[in-house]
């Protein structure tokens, strides 16, 4: 079975799925040039934490991007829902000027992230950045400094890439406030590396939808990956209305495992640091009767004997810059598994593009 759908040619979802290897290279190059870049460098200076907000998909992204800080530059870094700032604002332990807040918005109009802006600069008194990919957006205006990745921007309602794109302007600014300029050339190759191979991609997706039907789509992923593996299962829960959960690789095995079966999808982001543990796991969940996905940069003998579908990337790049390409994957299961049961990506059910509260 092959699966063919009308609107897939011209669904904005998979165009922008399929551009992002090409929007991330005019994104690093917006990054770079944007006139607020030498005033968050700056700042940085001065600051010893970074906090990362966001809402929904920009959540996850937050947490991608606080791993990734911490990764680059040393400095402690965590993420927080926009909701958490605005219910419990006494749970931000701000020590004076050195807390640093960047809040994450596509529209730049999404009600809790605008309000949680105005809450960290205004009430808490923090310095704020906003990154959105919308100009003159109401986010722009609550923060001290404002970035806008215009080329990420999206028609669809469902986020791919303006996340990914987010994520890597994110992972260039932090390189560039301890002048690893190299990091960021590291990110343009990669770039490059990926564009031509996401189709691909698609094709061996739409394949392994298309032989399988699941009650239950897991996805796991560790340090780096977590944000990640969190993000993949809303992309398949928002796109094709399936059942999907998240957690720590190693955490599955307490109490979760049990509701692995050959109904079960288990999609596992493995690390260059932990694979070991995670392909562990991994060969204990292909016993139990589980479907194996498993995503990572080269797959051993031991990951291609447990795994039903592996998708390679095969860059020659540090762990933290495989973070953006690692998602795709689970965008494309996310978008044939919707199609496989008749939904139209570009309208999810439930949905709108922007939240907005009265």
């Amino acid at each position: 079975m092959t699966i063919q759908n009308n609107h897939i040619s011209e669904s904005h979802t998979w165009t922008e799925i399929l551009s992002q290897g090409t929007v991330w290279k005019t994104v690093l190059q917006e990054t770079w040039n944007h006139r607020v870049m030498a005033e968050i460098v700056r700042g940085a200076i001065h600051k010893r934490e970074w906090l990362f907000v966001g809402c929904g998909t920009s959540f996850y992204l937050a947490e991608a991007a606080a791993v990734s800080w911490t990764l680059l530059t040393g400095q402690a870094a965590r993420a927080i829902p926009a909701s958490e700032v605005l219910l419990f604002p006494k749970l931000i332990a701000a020590e004076g000027n050195q807390l640093q807040a960047v809040v994450i918005s596509r529209s730049g109009r999404t009600s809790e992230a605008v309000r949680a802006a105005t809450v960290l600069r205004r009430e808490l008194r923090i310095t704020t950045v906003g990154i959105t990919c919308a100009d003159q957006s109401d986010l722009g205006r609550a923060c001290d400094w404002s970035m806008v990745l215009g080329a990420a921007d999206e028609q669809s309602t469902v986020m791919t890439r303006s996340f990914t794109s987010m994520l890597i302007g994110l992972q260039a600014i932090a390189a560039c406030t301890t002048g690893n300029v190299g990091f960021v050339e590291n990110l343009r190759v990669m770039a490059e590396a990926f564009a031509p191979r996401i189709s691909g991609i698609a094709a061996q997706i739409e394949k392994f939808v298309a032989q399988h039907s699941f009650a239950d789509y897991i996805f796991l992923g560790q340090g780096p990956f977590h944000g990640i593996a969190r993000e993949a299962a809303l992309k398949v829960m928002e796109m094709s209305c399936s059942y999907s959960q998240f957690f720590h690789a190693l955490e599955f095995r307490h109490g979760p495992k049990a509701i692995v079966s050959p109904a079960t999808c288990l999609t596992f982001f493995l690390s260059d640091s932990a694979e070991g543990p995670e392909t562990e796991v991994l060969e204990e969940m292909k016993e139990l009767g589980g479907i194996i996905v498993t995503i990572c940069n080269r797959a051993s003998a031991e990951i291609r004997r447990s795994s039903d579908l592996i998708i390679e990337l095969n860059l020659a790049a540090a762990e933290v810059v495989r973070l953006a390409p690692s998602i795709v994957p689970c965008q494309l299961l996310g978008y044939f598994t919707g199609l496989r049961k008749g939904l139209n990506p570009d309208q999810p059910k439930n949905l709108t593009r922007v939240v907005l509260l009265d």
